[in-house]
C-alpha cells in the first residue's frame, strides 16, 4: 500500500510545454485521436498557473466505488474556476486520500478547450478483504479469534484495520498469559478482483507465569489475606489447579484496585500501591513487586446530620447503626445508607415517597486516626406514582403482569415495593430474571413519577419424553407436557393456538407413563392462580390413575415365551381440589392453601404391604390438607437470597373415634377407611457468600401419627429415604413420600425393626422381583450446599455445587411410634459434588456424586460412593 501522495499533473504539465494540442490530447487525456474532439489548448506553464473553468470530471480505475461519490468527496465541481496547477488540485487529492479507502490518486488533464479544462481522477482502490487465515495457532484458537477480531468479508483493508487486527490478536493472547506474543500481518492481493487475503502469522511464545509476588510496606494486614484478594494474580506453587499463576496485565490492574478497596474496608483510607515492578526472570517467568503505603487505620468519632427535617437525628442514627470507635469503612457506610433495601437510610425516605432524597457523607474533620462524618441530606418532596409502563411482554397478557405489581398508580413511590415487584415478576417463571428492568421516570414539576418495567419473555413450557428399562416391568415410556402460561379463555379463539392458547398465567399438566398392560399411570392437572381475576386466590384440580398388574415370572419357559400367568393387580385412583390465597398478616409473603383429596386403592390378589389377609380389598383415603408458607426467594431457577418456609398438616376423619369401633372383622375392614394425621415442615435459606458463590441450607421433617392408640399406624403415606428422591423407572410410590438422601441407594433408607403392621412380619415386601419397604413414620433431613453459577442464560441455567447432608428415618413397634426413638443427631451422613442445569423445555436436570459415610439399616459396611440422576425441582 502506498503512503505518499502523487501529483502527476506536475509532470504532465511540464511535459506539455511546447507540444502541439493533439499531443496534449493523446498524452494527457488517454483518449485516441480518432475519437477525441479537436481542440486547441494554450500551453500550460507550471511557473505561471492559469485559471480555467472546470468543464468536466471523470473517474477511472474504480472497481467498487461510486464515481459520483469520488467526485463529490474531491471537492471538484463543474463550473468552478480553478488554477492549474494550484491548491484546488492538491486539495482534491488530499481529500480523497483522507478517506482511507484509496491506495493512490492521480489528477490528469484530459483536454483544454479555450478557457475550459477537462480533468480525470484516476484512482487505485484499496483491496477488500476476501479471507483471513492464521498461521501458528490451533484450529480452536482460530475460531475464538474470529469471534474476537471480527474482520467481515468484503471490508476495505485499510492501515487502521490492519493495525487494529494486530492489536486485537496480541491482546487476546496476552489475556491468556502469552505476554511475548508476536503478530505479523501479510496481505496477498488478487488484482483481478480487487480482493486480498489477510494472512496473520502468530508466535505466541510460552505462557509467562508469576514466580514470586513481593509486598513491600505491608505491616498491618496479614500477607495471606492480601494474597487472597489478588483473585487472578497468583504466584507459582505446587498443586495450584483452579487459579493459574499466569500473569495477565489487565487482571493484575483489576487486582490492584481490589487490594486497595480491601485496605479501605479495613479502615486504611489512605492506602495506595505507590509503585510496582514487573521483573523478567531468566526462566521466562516474572516477579511482581508491589510497594504499598498503608497509612493509618481510621475510626469513626462523630456522626452528625444536616438537612433532615422529617426524621430526627436519633431516628436516623439508629437506622445507620454506626457507633463511635467503629472502623471507618466507606463501602459498609454506603450499604447502610443505600444498599440494604428495607433496612437502610434511603429506604426510610424512599418507602414514604421521597424519591428525590439524597444523602452525601462528608468527611468533615480528620484528627489523628479519628474521622467526623457529616451526613448532608436533601429530602425533597414526596412523589406519587402517575402511571405504569410495561414493555417486552410479547406473550404474557398485560393484566397477568399488572396484577402482580406492588406499585400502583396513585400510591406513594416506594423503593422496597419496587424491589418486591421485581422479585414477584421473577417468581412467575415467564420472564428472564436477569433482564427484568425497572426505570423510574420522575416528573419534578408536578411531583409524580412514571415507573417503566421492562421484561423479556423466556420459554416456560416443558416436555418430558423418555424411555427406560424398569427391571421386571420391562421397557417404560414416559410422555409429559406442562404448559405454565396457559389461557383457558382463548380456547375457542383458533388464532391464539400457537401451538396452544397462552398468556393468562394458568397451568396445565398432562403426564402418561406405561409399559404395555403391566404398568400404566396417568395424571392431569389445572391451576388458576387468580380465581375470578380480582384477588390472588389460587384454584387447582388434579386427577391421577395408576394400574400395576403382577405376573408370575418364576417359570423360565413362560417368561421366555411371554405366556406368563396373571397373579394380581393394584389400582389407585385419586382426585384433589385445592384453593389458596396470599395473606397480608404477618406480611404479604405468607400464603395459606387448603386441599381436599380422595384416593381409592384397590388390591386384587396382591399383598403390597405384607400384611396377612390384606391382599384383596378397597381402601379409601379422604384427606384435608392445610399449608401455611412464606417465600421471599429472589429467583426460582438460581436463588441468591431469600428464604422459604412451609408447615403443612394432612388429616383424615377420625373414623375409629367417631364410630368407637376398634375391633374389625378383617384386615380389609380395618383399612377400608384409612385414618391418620401427617405433619410436614420444610425450610430453605439462601445467601450470597461472595461474588457469585451462594450458600443454600435446608431442613426437612415429617411425622405420621394416629388418632386411636389402640390401632396401628396407617401403612399409607409413610416415609422412604435414599437416593435421588425418585420413585424409579416404572415404579409407583405405594402412597409413600420418597425423600432424597444422596450417598445412599434409592429408597433403601427405611427402618427394619419389627413393625406395627404385622407382628410376625418384617417391614419388607416383595413386588415381582424387587424388594420394597412400607417406610417409616418420622424422618428428618438437613442439607448444606455451596452453589456457583456457570451460566445464567434463561435457555440453560447451569450451576455446580458441593454439598453435605444428613438424614434418617424412624419406624414403629407394635404399640406405635415412641418419641424417644426420634433422635435428630442419629443421622446418616453424606457429602459430594454435583451439577444442575435448568432448561425451560425440560425443567431441572441434575447429576450428583455422593459418598455415604454410614451403613444402611441392617448392614455393617459404609454406603460408599453413589451417582444420582435427578429430574425436576425437588422440594425435599
Amino acid at each position: 500500500m502506498k503512503h505518499q501522495l502523487h501529483y502527476p499533473i506536475v509532470f504532465s504539465l511540464l511535459f506539455l510545454v511546447g507540444l502541439p494540442a493533439s499531443a496534449q490530447r493523446l498524452g494527457l487525456g488517454r483518449v485516441p485521436a480518432a475519437t477525441a474532439p479537436a481542440a486547441t489548448a494554450d500551453p500550460i506553464n507550471y511557473a505561471e498557473p492559469k485559471e480555467y473553468v472546470l468543464a468536466d470530471v471523470i473517474v477511472t480505475g474504480n472497481q467498487f466505488l461510486d464515481p459520483n461519490s469520488m467526485i463529490s468527496m474531491s471537492g471538484l465541481r463543474v463550473g468552478d474556476k480553478i488554477k492549474v496547477p494550484g491548491e484546488t488540485i492538491t486539495g482534491a487529492i488530499k481529500k480523497l486520500m483522507d478517506q482511507k479507502i484509496l491506495d493512490d490518486v492521480e489528477v490528469l488533464v484530459r483536454k483544454i478547450e479555450g478557457e475550459q479544462i477537462f480533468l480525470e481522477l484516476h484512482i487505485k482502490e484499496q483491496p477488500r478483504l476476501f479471507r483471513v487465515t492464521y498461521q501458528g495457532i490451533r484450529k480452536g484458537e482460530q475460531e475464538s479469534l474470529n469471534d474476537k477480531v471480527k474482520l467481515p468479508k468484503g471490508r476495505i483493508i485499510s492501515n487502521t484495520m490492519v493495525k487494529n487486527a494486530q492489536l486485537a490478536v496480541k491482546r487476546y493472547f496476552i489475556d491468556k498469559g502469552f505476554l511475548n506474543t508476536k503478530v505479523r500481518i501479510v496481505q496477498i492481493p488478487d488484482t483481478t478482483r480487487g480482493n486480498a487475503v489477510m494472512k496473520i502469522f502468530i508466535d505466541k511464545g510460552t505462557k509467562v507465569k508469576i514466580s514470586n509476588i513481593v509486598f513491600n510496606g505491608r505491616n498491618e494486614i496479614l500477607e495471606g489475606k492480601i494474597r487472597m484478594k489478588l483473585k487472578n494474580t497468583k504466584q507459582m506453587r505446587f498443586g495450584r489447579l483452579f487459579t493459574p499463576s499466569k500473569f495477565i496485565p489487565k487482571k493484575y490492574e483489576e487486582d490492584k484496585q481490589k487490594l486497595i478497596e480491601y485496605y479501605n474496608k479495613m479502615g486504611f483510607r489512605d492506602a495506595v500501591v505507590a509503585s510496582d515492578s514487573i521483573i523478567n526472570k531468566e526462566d521466562k517467568t516474572v516477579e511482581v513487586v508491589m510497594n504499598i503505603e498503608e497509612g493509618a487505620r481510621y475510626y469513626i468519632r462523630n456522626v452528625t446530620w444536616d438537612g433532615n427535617y422529617i426524621y430526627t437525628n436519633e431516628q436516623l442514627s439508629k437506622i445507620l447503626a454506626l457507633k463511635k470507635g467503629d472502623v471507618y469503612n466507606p463501602e459498609d457506610l454506603d450499604k447502610r445508607l443505600n444498599g440494604n433495601p428495607g433496612n437502610d437510610v434511603s429506604s426510610v425516605y424512599m418507602d414514604d415517597g421521597y424519591l428525590y432524597y439524597r444523602c452525601s457523607p462528608v468527611e468533615k474533620s480528620i484528627e489523628g486516626d479519628s474521622i467526623d462524618i457529616e451526613m448532608r441530606i436533601f429530602e425533597g418532596k414526596q412523589a406519587t406514582i402517575n402511571k405504569i409502563i410495561l414493555n417486552g411482554n410479547t406473550k404474557t397478557s398485560d393484566h397477568v403482569v399488572m396484577r402482580e405489581l406492588f406499585t400502583l398508580p396513585g400510591q406513594k413511590f416506594s423503593k422496597t415495593e419496587i424491589i418486591n415487584t421485581q422479585r414477584q415478576l421473577s417468581q412467575l417463571g415467564y420472564f428472564d430474571p436477569e433482564k427484568i428492568g425497572i426505570n423510574p421516570v420522575p416528573h419534578p414539576e408536578n411531583g409524580t413519577v412514571d415507573i417503566e418495567y421492562t421484561v423479556e419473555e423466556k420459554p416456560s413450557d416443558q416436555i418430558e419424553l423418555s424411555g427406560g428399562w424398569g427391571g421386571f416391568i420391562g421397557f417404560v415410556g414416559t410422555l409429559g407436557l406442562v404448559f405454565n402460561n396457559f389461557s383457558a379463555r382463548n380456547i375457542t379463539n383458533l388464532k391464539s393456538w400457537r401451538p396452544l392458547p397462552s398468556g393468562d398465567g394458568q397451568k396445565v399438566a398432562i403426564r402418561f407413563q406405561a409399559s404395555g398392560r403391566q404398568f400404566q399411570t396417568y395424571s392431569a392437572s389445572f391451576t388458576e392462580p387468580w380465581l375470578g381475576g380480582k384477588k390472588p386466590v389460587t384454584f387447582g384440580v388434579s386427577i391421577t390413575k395408576t394400574v400395576f398388574r403382577q405376573f408370575d415370572y418364576n417359570d423360565p419357559l413362560a417368561r421366555a415365551t411371554g405366556n406368563v400367568s396373571f397373579k394380581g393387580a393394584y389400582h389407585n385412583t385419586g382426585v384433589t381440589v385445592s384453593i389458596g390465597k396470599r395473606l397480608r398478616i404477618p406480611d404479604r409473603f405468607f400464603t395459606l392453601s387448603t386441599a381436599i383429596s380422595y384416593q381409592r386403592y384397590r388390591l386384587d390378589s396382591i399383598n403390597l404391604f405384607n400384611i396377612a389377609g390384606f391382599d384383596n380389598g378397597v381402601s379409601n383415603n379422604l384427606t384435608f390438607n392445610a399449608t401455611i408458607a412464606r417465600n421471599t426467594i429472589d429467583n426460582p431457577q438460581f436463588p441468591r437470597s431469600g428464604s422459604s418456609f412451609s408447615l403443612s398438616g394432612t388429616f383424615t376423619p377420625p373414623y375409629s373415634s367417631i364410630t368407637g369401633n376398634t375391633n374389625f372383622s378383617s384386615v380389609e375392614a380395618q383399612f377400608k377407611w384409612v385414618e391418620y394425621h401427617k405433619w410436614m415442615f420444610d425450610a430453605s435459606w439462601f445467601a450470597t457468600v461472595t461474588g457469585k458463590l451462594v450458600l443454600s441450607t435446608r431442613a426437612h421433617m415429617g411425622f405420621l401419627g394416629r388418632y386411636n392408640p389402640n390401632l396401628s399406624i396407617s401403612p399409607f403415606e409413610r416415609f422412604v429415604l435414599g437416593g435421588a428422591g425418585l420413585a424409579g423407572v416404572g415404579m409407583f410410590a405405594l402412597a409413600q413420600d420418597i425423600i432424597a438422601l444422596r450417598g445412599y441407594a434409592d429408597r433403601q433408607l427405611v427402618p427394619i425393626q419389627g413393625n406395627d403392621l404385622s407382628a410376625s412380619s418384617q417391614n419388607v415386601t416383595t413386588v415381582g422381583q424387587q424388594s420394597t419397604r412400607a417406610g417409616g413414620v418420622a424422618y428428618s433431613k438437613y442439607v448444606m450446599e455451596l452453589r456457583y453459577p456457570l451460566s445464567l442464560n434463561p435457555s440453560a441455567t447451569i450451576f455446580g455445587l458441593v454439598f453435605a447432608e444428613a438424614g434418617n428415618n424412624w419406624g414403629t413397634d407394635v404399640k406405635g411410634f415412641k418419641y424417644k426413638d426420634f433422635n435428630p443427631f442419629d443421622l446418616k451422613r453424606s457429602a459430594g459434588v454435583g451439577a444442575k442445569i435448568f432448561m425451560p423445555a425440560f425443567g431441572l436436570i441434575g447429576i450428583d456424586w455422593a459418598y455415604g459415610f454410614d451403613p444402611l439399616p441392617g448392614q455393617t459396611q459404609r454406603s460408599g460412593p453413589q451417582f444420582h440422576f435427578t429430574i425436576g425441582q425437588q422440594i425435599r
